[in-house]
């Protein structure tokens, strides 16, 4: 579903342009970003030799056993934020063929009337295509967002588990996943915020543009370029909550699996019997997910879908129980499908690197000097 030059050093860029901006500064990027690192680490060779800014992983068995990567180390995270470009991405881009019903349904409730006949309204209308309007901006929005998402996550659970000391993090865990969480979201959404802009315009104005190199420009004319986060208070009155639900949801039922769930302890799984445990915990935790970030994902879709409208003209004219409920089945079928995935992905890439699986593990121990 990604385009090949995500993947693909040798693939050309399908967005020339926008390829051209961001390479204007993988320069200082690549030079910040190894500068974190280990000159002499595995990661640091790799993301050197990696080449037009792309950050090249090795896996466990390149390493070999006795180089693993050290947890929360610059290696780590930057392994967390390959990651989580992963899971976001391919996940985000894979149910675009949802995000369109689901979004067109939050906009105009009359025409597309529940999942299956806002399928058959938009192939009718837009043909095959019509299901996968606004993909581009989905696949880079979403991966920059994952990036943000789980590799900032990881750090600030670890700088929070850091600051309130081992006692009230072995008491209040939750409260550290919550602050780490909802730390990351703020920053990942604003790189978000344009490409979510632009996928939504594509998605619900029909004849607007193909995708993000054109919808782009057009957006801009439009709106200018402060327009493309103008959304940016409900995105993250969506996301945030979103996240903070995401992260400890996830981290405290990969414990209750485990207690209840599972016979056996972590250490005696094997890795695909820690991977379904990922996958089902993830699953849970995106139900809970979609329930209480709906609201705002509501707001979002009809902001970016109506030129100039405020929070209040939007409130108005949907009213609160249309807020909290339409579009919220389909919604829940989707973040449900998407967090499972997501987490089954990041975690499956942790495993590859050589990594253990996302929870039911010991309290962050503070860095040696």
């Amino acid at each position: 579903m990604l385009p090949a030059s995500l993947y693909d050093p040798t693939a050309p860029s399908p967005f020339p342009a926008l390829t051209r901006a961001v390479n204007s500064t993988s320069n200082a990027s690549s030079d910040a970003a190894s500068s974190m690192l280990p000159h002499n680490s595995t990661l640091a060779q790799k993301f050197m030799q990696g080449g037009g800014g792309r950050l090249m992983l090795p896996s466990a068995s390149e390493r070999g056993v006795k180089q693993p990567i050290e947890l929360y180390s610059g290696e780590f995270y930057a392994a967390c934020t390959v990651g989580g470009i992963l899971s976001c991405g391919l996940t985000h881009t894979a149910v675009t063929p949802l995000d369109v019903v689901k979004c067109n349904s939050q906009i105009d409730p009359v025409k597309y009337k529940g999942i299956a006949n806002g399928f058959a309204v938009t192939i009718r209308e837009g043909g095959l295509r019509g299901v996968v309007r606004g993909w581009g901006p989905t696949a880079w929005g979403y991966s920059i967002q994952g990036a943000g998402k789980f590799g900032l996550y990881e750090f600030f659970k670890k700088y929070y588990a850091d600051l309130v000391g081992d006692d009230f993090y072995h008491n209040y865990k939750t409260v550290v996943y919550l602050a780490g969480s909802a730390s990351a979201e703020f920053f990942a959404d604003i790189g978000l915020c344009p490409f979510e802009a632009v996928k939504v315009k594509v998605q619900t104005s029909p004849g607007f543009a193909k995708g993000l190199v054109d919808g782009m420009p057009k957006f801009i004319a439009l709106e200018g370029v402060a327009g493309l986060w103008k959304g940016i208070v409900p995105l993250w009155g969506r996301q945030i909550p979103y996240t903070m639900m995401k992260f400890a949801c996830f981290e405290n039922t990969v414990v209750a699996l485990y207690k209840y769930v599972v016979p056996k302890p972590k250490e005696q799984c094997n890795k695909v019997e820690q991977l379904g445990v990922s996958f089902a915990a993830g699953y849970i935790a995106g139900v809970f997910c979609a329930v209480v970030s709906h609201p705002a994902d509501n707001l979002v879709s009809k902001l970016n879908a109506m030129k100039g409208a405020t929070m209040g003209d939007v409130i108005n004219e949907m009213g609160w129980y249309a807020l909290f409920t339409r579009g919220l089945p389909l919604r829940i079928i989707m973040v449900g499908t998407l967090t499972g995935l997501q987490w089954g992905i990041y975690d499956a890439f942790k495993v590859y690197v050589g990594l253990p699986t996302t929870g039911a593990a010991p309290a962050p121990q503070k860095a040696t000097t």
